[in-house]
């Protein structure tokens, strides 16, 4: 069977529709162009770091757009995620321990309806980032809104179940771009430090 050349495009136009469909969001091209010299994945140029608007907790609101000009560490937590966070948070901890300066690290909860004010301060006490990291909560659509234009997939439009493709730490440097994504299996304090002070020395 021969296909005319509108019918051949129109079918290849559903097929590359669909593909973007499935993939959710503004990170359904692939996240990484090539490896980072520290062992992360170095993110397509100019990919700005979608802004929000969440609560900390202290009670503080806190947008991407405002720290503009410093280097941000931002992750996907949750306290009721089990050992996952917490190595994640932990190697967090030793990268800024490395690094020998404040880097502020902000967590987007994954899961706001157990991520109580008490609960989050126990978990950033368990894993030493009390004082050195802003828990981000909110309303569950703003932060479902917030995990799909991260790339972050969530079932239930309430919490995210954080695997080892969802549990990353993204860099994002002075002028609001994302620059490298590190998921757990390859994240380290040592990687992570490293690229940080890559970006800092940036200006």
């Amino acid at each position: 069977m021969r296909f005319s050349l509108p019918l051949a495009a129109a079918a290849l136009a559903a097929v590359l529709l669909a593909a973007l469909l499935a993939g959710g969001g503004k990170h359904a091209v692939p996240r990484s162009s090539a490896p980072s010299a520290f062992g992360g994945a170095t993110l397509p140029s100019g990919l700005h770091a979608p802004d929000f608007t969440l609560t900390d907790q202290d009670g503080q609101k806190l947008s991407i757009s405002s720290e503009r000009g410093q280097v941000l560490m931002l992750t996907f937590l949750s306290t009721s995620c089990g050992r996952r966070c917490i190595v994640l948070a932990q190697q967090i901890r030793g990268a800024l321990d490395e690094l020998g300066r404040a880097v502020p690290v902000l967590a987007v909860s994954t899961d706001p309806a157990a991520d109580t004010p008490s609960r989050i301060a126990r978990f950033l006490a368990l894993v030493s980032l009390a004082g050195r990291m802003r828990y981000l909560t909110g309303a569950p659509a703003e932060l479902s809104r917030i995990w799909g234009e991260y790339g972050i997939a969530a079932k239930d439009v309430r919490r995210v179940r954080l695997d080892d493709s969802t549990a990353m730490v993204i860099l994002i440097d002075r002028y609001g771009l994302e620059r490298v994504s590190f998921p757990l299996e390859q994240l380290t304090p040592e990687a992570l430090a490293g690229e940080t002070r890559a970006l800092l020395a940036q200006g």
